[in-house]
């Protein structure tokens, strides 16, 4: 089968694409940035597809031009901790060495889905790093900021919802209120 391609628009003129909490962080975001509203798109997808795997193989993208989100927690002295680890679909993140060693916790673990979903406020499968909770760490891998030898520029990410993906450049989500770039966050 072919692959079905995307048509990218402006993500803050389909808000009914993005997940609440993401439309106003973009929203937040453009206020600052102008270029924000022009440079940051959202596509609809199948929900079916929104694991990146399938995504990347019906929308016929590499897998290097999609960024995964994932949420981990630790607790320390009774605090727990959370952060976002976004990072290549190409790797994973080093949730063992450098997400622990960033939130200063013994032991890190992926937020439950349940947990993630109810906290985030965002669906399974498209949680991304823009509209997470305040108290979230945003960890972003690095290379992202580059563009990949396999996909280039820009990036995918989730828009909060199955439905719907994001795409802009990676650099500009390095750049993005609240975010941490992080060299070796990713493994692989």
């Amino acid at each position: 089968m072919a692959p079905v391609s995307l048509t990218w628009l402006r993500a803050l003129d389909r808000p009914d694409l993005l997940a609440p909490s993401t439309a106003a962080a973009l929203t937040s975001w453009a206020s600052t940035r102008p270029e924000v509203a022009d440079e940051v798109r959202v596509a609809e997808i199948d929900p079916d597809l929104a694991d990146t795997a399938a995504m990347t193989e019906a929308y016929g993208r590499p897998l290097s031009a999609s960024v995964n989100c994932v949420l981990v927690a630790g607790r320390r002295a009774g605090d727990e901790r959370i952060a976002a680890a976004a990072v290549r679909a190409t790797t994973r993140a080093d949730v063992n060495n450098a997400v622990k060693r960033l939130l200063d916790v013994r032991k890190a673990s992926f937020l439950p889905m349940d947990r993630a979903v109810a906290d985030s406020g965002m669906e399974y499968g498209g949680i991304t790093p823009l509209g997470l909770p305040p108290e979230y760490r945003v960890l972003v891998d690095a290379s992202v900021q580059q563009p990949h030898p396999d996909s280039g520029e820009p990036v995918i990410i989730g828009s909060g919802l199955r439905r719907s993906k994001l795409l802009l450049p990676g650099a500009l989500l390095a750049s993005a209120p609240g975010v941490e770039v992080v060299d070796g966050l990713a493994l692989g």
